[in-house]
């Protein structure tokens, strides 16, 4: 954990920021509320651009290349997220310090910050591209991937870990921008890379014919586009960043804060992975059918709950900035208007989930659209009827992450992964589907009780330090 000394908010603040065209945000001021929700929306829609990486090359494989082909790309979506969500978790996690002393505005730490991520970050990016590709095929073998879809799985997998470097950037430099208050940025250069995406995966699939290693290039390129779109527009606009060699050297005590914070959330999101590699192993064994049904339901319930990814940011940030300044009280307010926000969201969007939300099938699937189109529909309904834990995991989760605690969330975590891998060893067992689609509704229901617990002890514990020394 990591915060000022009581009173350094006694400093006057805005001033240094308010010479940049406001490019940054100081959420240390001003509604609860409306700066969630402000801040919230740019990247909920910067998600679901995200998402459009995925659902593109899921569409447009599914549709052009197959019922194979589709389940190909849905049988590997939990390695990537294994590997990707450890460093989105390790990125994140990097950038919570960066926040926290701009929100104290220490200018010259928060410096070091971003320079010793960048470096650390390099630095494990080499290592998780390298050690990816050397396990992929036994990875594969693990989880039971039908011999029918193997070569286009692996073929798909490996290219995007070939590009690991370009996920890392913009996930590093969208969450430093972020850290900064600035939640636009980030998703301008999503909105100009996903429609690169599209364009890519058509030009490469439909002309090329390169069937799922398109869609993998075309992913990969449009990412890396958006991560030099981020390094350019820092370097021309946000001064404040720019960083000297000494920025660079790492240093110690900014290296143990980084890492006691990035390897926990980090380690949250394989754990989480390993969940989902669990579940996609139980539906393995059901066979190409199931997976593609599985897969199109999986997307659709994404666009969704990227609301809840983008409000579970947004604590992050908030908390992270306003315990820098030792604003306790405004965290505790913070908690309250996204769980209300999050928790209405959940109720009104159930209802299209659960009812109407299997014809979207239709845009993923050209045959035996009936059979699929029926599983997806369980799928979803077991999703929508869950959807306000999954509000409290990505609040509180990430809330938490946000005020310097990374080995409690970790533990969450852990709940997660013995709720949804209990179910789907059962599901296995049982070649059942609908035990598959339970797996995950059961890891929030665990984890969100855990989260519950934990913050009540931290913010007791955190008003007390700072009731004593204002």
């Amino acid at each position: 954990m990591y915060y000022n000394k009581p009173g350094y908010k006694a400093e006057k603040r805005g001033n240094l920021r308010l010479t940049q065209r406001r490019i940054e945000e100081d959420m240390t001021i001003g509604n609860p509320g409306k700066i969630i929700i402000n801040f919230t929306i740019p990247i909920f829609i910067g998600n679901i651009f995200q998402q459009l990486y995925s659902m593109a090359d899921t569409i447009i494989v599914g549709k052009f290349g197959g019922t194979k082909a589709l389940a190909a790309v849905g049988s590997v979506g939990t390695i990537m997220f294994l590997i990707l969500g450890f460093l989105q978790g390790l990125t994140a996690g990097f950038s919570g310090l960066t926040a926290q002393r701009f929100g104290a505005q220490d200018m010259k730490g928060m410096r070091k910050s971003v320079g010793a991520a960048a470096t650390l970050s390099a630095m494990i990016t080499i290592i998780m591209t390298v050690g990816s590709m050397l396990t992929m095929r036994k990875l594969l073998e693990i989880m039971n991937t039908p011999e029918d879809i193997f070569q286009d799985a692996y073929t798909y997998i490996m290219i995007i870990c070939a590009g690991i470097v370009a996920t890392v950037l913009y996930n590093l430099l969208s969450g430093i921008l972020r850290a900064l208050g600035d939640s636009k940025t980030p998703l301008y250069f999503l909105i100009l890379s996903a429609v690169l995406n599209v364009g890519l995966d058509l030009l490469l699939i439909l002309v090329f014919h390169q069937g799922a290693a398109g869609a993998a290039y075309a992913t990969v390129i449009a990412q890396g586009i958006s991560g030099i779109g981020c390094l350019i527009y820092i370097i021309k606009k946000v001064p404040v960043l720019k960083l000297t060699k000494e920025d660079f050297v790492l240093e110690w005590h900014i290296v143990k804060i980084q890492l006691g914070i990035g390897i926990p959330m980090a380690l949250q999101y394989s754990i989480t992975a390993i969940g989902t590699m669990m579940v996609q192993a139980s539906l393995n064994i059901l066979g190409a059918m199931s997976v593609a049904a599985f897969t199109a339901a999986s997307k659709i319930e994404q666009l969704i709950t990227q609301a809840y990814v983008a409000l579970g940011t947004t604590m992050a940030t908030y908390c992270a900035q306003n315990m820098g300044a030792g604003e306790i009280k405004r965290i505790r307010k913070g908690f309250r208007s996204a769980t209300i926000l999050g928790s209405v969201y959940g109720v009104i969007m159930a209802v299209p989930l659960m009812t109407v939300g299997k014809y979207l099938v239709y845009f993923f699937v050209s045959e035996n659209v009936s059979e699929i189109m029926i599983q997806a529909d369980i799928y979803l309904k077991c999703v929508g009827i869950f959807l306000i834990p999954l509000t409290i995991v990505n609040v509180y989760r990430n809330g938490i992450q946000g005020m310097g605690y990374g080995l409690l969330p970790m533990m969450a975590g852990v709940a997660e992964l013995i709720g949804r891998g209990a179910v789907a060893i059962v599901a296995a067992q049982q070649k059942s589907y609908i035990g598959a689609c339970l797996a995950s509704p059961a890891a929030w229901i665990f984890a969100s009780i855990i989260l519950l617990l934990m913050y009540v002890g931290i913010m007791k514990k955190q008003e007390r330090y700072w009731g004593d020394r204002s």
